[in-house]
């Protein structure tokens, strides 16, 4: 199949995968706190990932592994916990919608720190993602007082790092298949993710009832599916087109998410509705430009 079909077949099924991850990662915290959600979905995947391929990483070379750790980071590592306090204190749908600011913030990056030019109209893009976004925690912290928007940032600051993971792959990794950059990147976040889960008590707190154990089960989804399987799909995304086609996933992800949020009882206005689509139309300018 080319190439130029391909990534629209891969495009569709991320958000798909990733359009669900929000309202697992909502069930998966009903029995475990945003720290264990953040830890544990990192952990259950490098496992799987490891399972796998994990003969893959013979085959690194040294110099990569700088960049890969500095990816794995910026792309999984701290998302995963910033993604889990969202999502505890925000509709999962609103949070799904402030992630679309990721080709926003890939724009951003790769002209300030990878010296990737952009046009006057992608700016615009930029500027019009923004005011989407200030409208749309400035309206849901009004509706919604007993949601902390507060978090919201911890969405924005997960978009810069996802923006920081795709300029560095496509710059330092590209010579890498898709399934040894998403192992290396689990394997080297092990360590870590035993750190936090020893120094938060989770190995002396933990109970296992009918509560964690429902948890546990939404959270190996989320592992397996939504972030092993598809990191897979969406570094070798990334190789076969660019940062931006990339993460203009995110066209998609809050369609999936809000219909999987609605389904389970979360309320969605119309003024929310237009701020994303304000959002998504200065995605859409961002990526049109190129």
């Amino acid at each position: 199949m080319e190439t130029k079909n391909l990534r629209w077949i891969y495009l569709g099924v991320l958000s798909l995968i990733w359009g669900s991850s929000f309202i697992l990662m909502k069930k998966a915290l009903i029995g475990l706190s945003p720290m264990q959600v953040g830890a544990l979905r990192t952990l259950f995947t490098a496992i799987f990932l490891i399972l796998i391929g994990g003969k893959k990483i013979i085959k690194i070379k040294k110099k990569q592994w700088y960049y890969l750790t500095l990816n794995g980071l910026a792309g999984t590592f701290f998302p995963a916990f910033l993604f889990a306090y969202a999502v505890d204190k925000i509709d999962s749908s609103i949070a799904s919608i402030l992630n679309s600011l990721t080709p926003l913030n890939t724009l951003i990056v790769g002209a300030v720190i990878f010296g990737i030019g952009f046009r006057k109209k992608q700016l615009i893009g930029v500027l019009i993602g923004l005011v989407g976004t200030l409208m749309l925690i400035l309206k849901g912290a009004e509706l919604n007082p007993n949601q902390d928007y507060f978090y919201a940032s911890f969405i924005l600051i997960a978009s810069i790092g996802y923006a920081l993971n795709v300029n560095i792959l496509k710059k330092y990794l590209s010579d890498l298949d898709a399934l040894s950059i998403t192992v290396a990147n689990f394997v080297l976040l092990i360590i870590p993710t035993l750190i936090v889960l020893w120094f938060t008590g989770f190995f002396d707190t933990f109970e296992l009832n009918a509560t964690t154990k429902s948890s546990l089960f939404y959270l190996a989804i989320l592992a397996i599916i939504c972030t092993g399987i598809a990191k897979i799909i969406f570094n070798r995304l990334i190789q076969i087109s660019s940062p931006i086609f990339s993460s203009s996933v995110t066209y998609l992800i809050p369609i999936v998410a809000i219909t999987w949020g609605i389904l389970d009882g979360e309320k969605i206005t119309l003024y929310q509705v237009l701020s994303g689509f304000i959002i998504l139309l200065g995605v859409y300018l961002v990526n049109k430009s190129k």
